[in-house]
């Protein structure tokens, strides 16, 4: 791994003397400075935050500057770290874990909003889970679209077979599965997008693996979690709105690279050799496939063959070049977040926050 980047971390000054935090919250900012600030203004109403029982770290990958830096460096109740190059999810979420001070830690994306005093019910819910179940070390809250509507945060543990009949089905249900469950229910894994985790499950584990760049560090985490003996479960009475989720959106080329190396990293972690070399034979052929589309309609194919490069790089075994691959399609990506900053919000949301 790369050495760690330079770093700036800002506390905010407390608006009371602070306690210790039973509770912190991770918020991963890449070029969405706007939500972020607008879900951390929700995060801090909460008595819980004037108590000093829980604070709100924000992690920044190397996002450009924006005005709503400034604003969350002077947010009471709220940390700020940026990193000078983009490190990825797992490393970003990792940083934040070592920075709470919370026994609980909750991952939360930019692109989510929150109810009022969302804190303090999160609270209550880690002191239930300290009294009623010690062997606790993963939950996911409830998730739900911009409608309201459920949305799928969970799903069976990945194997080939399963990602192969995937691609026959809708994007909302490839990987996750909604979940109808009135009360705690167990689950193979949750998103990390709303993960709440004891600090002791992740520290014993050894955090999140970071040779994940972003996406399936979480099913990982998960994974590892159980194998650990720790629980797993989803939490369908904590909600929050999700506004962007990814089978939502158009996938541009340069986070396909990335979806298909967390996925080839999964599967040699977990799926033994030919298994993994079938998935990156089927990687490959689809980059052809979309290389020969974007020839035949006349678009740029650099990034298809990029992805037909990774796959051969785990043909090869080549991991360094694989990882090098997805550095460079992350700075591409740079100017495609930010285009959907605070976009989909409703005007509620963003008024509210105000």
């Amino acid at each position: 791994m790369a050495s760690t980047p330079q770093h700036v971390l800002a506390l905010s000054a407390p608006r009371h003397k602070q306690a210790s935090p039973h509770v912190s919250v991770v918020v991963i900012n890449y070029c969405q400075w706007r939500n972020t600030d607008r879900l951390t203004r929700q995060l801090v109403d909460a008595d819980a935050i004037d108590s000093g029982t829980a604070d709100v770290i924000v992690v920044d990958n190397d996002s450009p500057p924006d005005p709503a830096q400034a604003r969350l460096r002077r947010t009471p109740g709220v940390a700020l770290k940026t990193f000078h190059q983009n490190t990825g999810f797992a490393k970003a979420a990792n940083e934040g874990c070592r920075l709470a001070g919370g026994e609980w830690v909750l991952l939360l994306n930019p692109d989510t909003a929150v109810p009022e005093c969302f804190l303090d019910q999160l609270e209550a819910l880690c002191r239930s889970l300290d009294q009623e179940e010690p062997e606790a070390g993963v939950v996911g809250l409830s998730l739900r679209h911009m409608d309201g509507s459920n949305q799928p945060s969970s799903g069976p543990p990945p194997t080939l077979m399963r990602t192969l009949s995937g691609l026959v089905l809708p994007r909302r249900v490839r990987k996750c599965r909604p979940i109808q469950a009135d009360n705690r229910v167990p689950v193979p894994w949750v998103t990390g997008c709303g993960m709440l985790i004891r600090r002791s499950c992740w520290a014993q584990i050894g955090g999140f693996d970071e040779s994940f760049f972003l996406y399936y560090e979480d099913v990982d985490f998960c994974r590892r979690a159980w194998d650990s003996g720790w629980t797993v479960s989803y939490e369908p009475t904590l909600r929050l709105t999700h506004f962007a989720p990814l089978h939502t959106r158009r996938v541009p080329p340069e986070l396909r690279l990335m979806t298909r190396h967390a996925l080839l990293t999964y599967a040699e972690k977990y799926w033994g050799n030919w298994q993994r070399r079938a998935m990156a034979s089927v990687i490959w052929l689809e980059a052809l496939a979309r290389q020969t589309k974007a020839i035949a309609t006349r678009r740029p194919t650099g990034l298809h063959v990029e992805l037909r490069r990774l796959a051969l790089d785990w043909f090869a075994g080549d991991r360094l070049a694989a990882r090098w691959r997805i550095r460079q399609a992350a700075k591409l990506l740079a100017n495609c977040p930010g285009r959907e900053d605070c976009d989909f919000l409703p005007e509620s949301s963003t008024a509210r926050a105000a």
